[in-house]
């Protein structure tokens, strides 16, 4: 024993001190040497295990060639997706006879980008099957650790890339590349980053509390994947709107349909492709993840295939509507983002100067096309005039225009304002303008732009605008608008302005801003909404902890956050005894079929739930005597 001792603590024995008796200075032998080298490749095989398994693997995809600035496409006039229709030369010269297109532009210039065949419903079933047969049979065995290496792979891909994937955003929707830096790359790598961290943790099998009664139970809810999920998201944001849905269903097991905006077909089919390239890279099937683009008479065969079992919806509420009055055909569960109206209540004694920056962003950002940009600035009275001074200068100083656009100069162009996605709501949005100035209101723009430079004629843009005093009973304070338009609300008190901002059919987000933190937030308890920033715009779904969503006409359901995440499993419940050979469950014989006595059964059972539930502890154990002699006398 004293032999095996000595070997165990031998690296800390074998340091000997310094000895005055023998003169001799202790050494370290070689034991110990070998102890630190094996410990040390230990840790080296572990590092290098971890890194096989988990480090990120390189893929490459192609940068499209219009997302260069320099790219000089065919400029269209009215531009339209079904443009091909009346200028037959933009389909290639293999078109096939009675199939539908789509044709896809630049929204800022014009520019032709390409035109597509448009989904049949007979292709969108053919997808669902791929989709359903790569998830089936593989996929859904992946483990959690297989799964974060696809999720980080794409970050570094993202990260490595966001230049090209900035751009290829703002060639598809005319943004600009500081909206596309904030709302597509950095809200979709703090998701990635969020899978990365925390998805494990809300998908493990977790183990809840349980009763006196069932103590001898453990109980357990596991999280399985559905199988084949859809995404149906809108156009505003190309990368994040595809991404988001597309990453939270592949970590949670299933398959995906993401079926994207006819208005972005080309930006999502390098989005899209670049997931299918490193699922492939990773040694999975690429089919896992299908792109889906057709026309809305075409969707039904999405919306109510049998083999979709939850539909995730970014959009319209019209829209919305529809796909879940189709979702009920096979009971498909939905989550509904449908937009909002969101309002910014600006209290009392407010430092303007201090927010008017992040107030800007908030209406200004994507130019307006966000559904949780800020649609309203509730300001108080006393304040109102000041606020409308300060916004008013900084709106007239905005550049409009197209970063992407070329110049004689060969320099990127610094703009402010991007395009709009069409003009079609344009003429609406002029007549609720001119009705509100003809109800008293002042405004500033509130028209389409015409640029001067001959590249963005063809372009959709629209004057960055302020307009106010807004009061309740205008169409403009009622209606989303989805575009660069400040609206200003004074209020008198705070109960108006809690009043104001509760006073449209939506529900989204909101935000508060005051001096008084502790008044903010009771404020915000008063909001009906989904979510609500104190003294910031938007920050909650930067956080992806978070559920997003709305109530109202803002929609219904969570995506985002472990809400979100679960939303796309099954939770099965699983209950197993703890102790099986001690201890199980049986059917005391007063209660076995056939009942032998009414009398003796009901005396057991009524004292039973005496027993386990009465208010005091009195009477629980005349509960327990009385249920023990009705065991016995039966």
């Amino acid at each position: 024993m004293t032999s095996l001792w000595s070997l165990l603590m031998n690296p800390l024995l074998s340091v000997k001190p310094y000895s005055d008796d023998d003169n001799e200075r202790g050494g370290i032998d070689v034991l110990w040497i070998l102890t630190i080298f094996f410990g040390l490749g230990i840790w080296l095989v572990v590092q290098r295990y971890h890194r096989a398994h988990n480090s990120p693997l390189p893929f490459e995809i192609n940068a499209p060639v219009p997302a260069d600035p320099g790219w000089k496409g065919r400029p269209l006039e009215n531009a339209h997706i079904r443009l091909h229709e009346e200028e037959p030369e933009l389909l290639s010269h293999m078109a096939i006879p009675g199939q539908r297109y789509i044709t896809s532009f630049d929204p800022a210039t014009g520019m032709h980008l390409g035109t597509y065949i448009a989904d049949s419903q007979d292709d969108i079933r053919k997808k669902i099957k791929r989709s359903k047969k790569a998830q089936a049979e593989s996929w859904r065995y992946t483990n959690f650790t297989q799964r974060r290496r696809v999720i980080r792979s794409l970050m570094k891909w993202l990260v490595d890339n966001q230049d090209t994937c900035a751009r290829v955003a703002c060639r598809d929707t005319g943004k600009t590349l500081i909206d596309a830096a904030l709302g597509e790359i950095l809200t979709t790598c703090s998701k990635m980053e969020w899978l990365l961290e925390h998805g494990e943790k809300y998908l493990r099998p977790e183990t809840r509390s349980t009763n006196f009664m069932l103590s001898y139970k453990k109980s357990q809810v596991h999280y399985e994947p559905l199988g084949v999920v859809a995404g149906i998201v809108s156009w505003n944001y190309p990368l994040h709107n595809a991404w988001s849905p597309i990453l939270a269903a592949i970590f949670a097991g299933n398959g995906v349909i993401l079926k994207c905006s006819e208005n972005v077909i080309w930006s999502t089919t390098f989005f899209v492709g670049a997931i299918q390239e490193c699922l492939n890279a990773c040694g999975h099937d690429p089919s896992l993840v299908q792109v889906v683009c057709c026309y809305p008479e075409e969707a039904v065969a999405l919306t109510s295939s049998p083999d979709i079992r939850h539909i995730t919806f970014i959009g319209s509420e019209t829209v919305g509507r529809k796909i879940a009055e189709a979702a009920t055909k096979n009971l498909i569960p939905v989550t509904m983002e449908l937009g909002g109206k969101d309002p910014a209540i600006i209290l009392p004694g407010t430092d303007l100067n201090k927010w008017c920056g992040l107030w800007m962003r908030g209406v200004f950002q994507n130019m307006g096309q966000n559904c949780i940009g800020i649609e309203r600035l509730i300001v108080h009275q006393d304040q109102y005039d000041e606020l409308q001074e300060m916004l008013a200068k900084k709106i007239e100083k905005l550049r409009p225009g197209s970063v992407l656009a070329p110049t004689a100069e060969g320099y990127v162009n610094t703009i402010d304002c991007g395009a709009m996605i069409s003009k079609d709501r344009f003429q609406a949005l002029e007549q609720m303008l001119v009705d509100a100035t003809e109800a008293g209101a002042n405004l500033i723009g509130g028209t389409h732009y015409e640029p001067r430079q001959s590249t963005l004629t063809n372009g959709f843009y629209f004057t960055p605008t302020l307009v106010g005093p807004v009061y309740e009973g205008m169409d403009i304070a009622n209606e989303e608008l989805f575009a660069p338009i400040a609206t200003l609300m004074p209020y008198e008190n705070i109960d108006q302005a809690i009043e104001i901002a509760n006073g449209t059919k939506y529900g989204l987000g909101a935000s508060v801003f005051g001096p008084d933190q502790k008044l903010c937030v009771e404020v915000a308890k008063e909001l009906e909404c989904g979510m609500v920033s104190v003294n910031d715009f938007g920050v909650f779904y930067v956080n992806q902890d978070l559920p997003f969503g709305g109530t109202k006409a803002s929609g219904y359901g969570r995506f985002g956050g472990p809400e979100g995440l679960r939303s796309l499993t099954n939770p099965k419940v699983i209950i197993v005894d703890r102790w099986p050979s001690l201890i199980q469950t049986t059917i005391p014989k007063v209660l076995d079929y056939p009942i032998r006595s009414l009398y003796y059964s009901w005396e057991f059972t009524s004292n039973l739930i005496r027993f386990l539930y009465a208010d005091s502890f009195r009477t629980r154990l005349r509960g327990l005597v009385k249920l023990i002699q009705a065991a016995r006398k039966n």
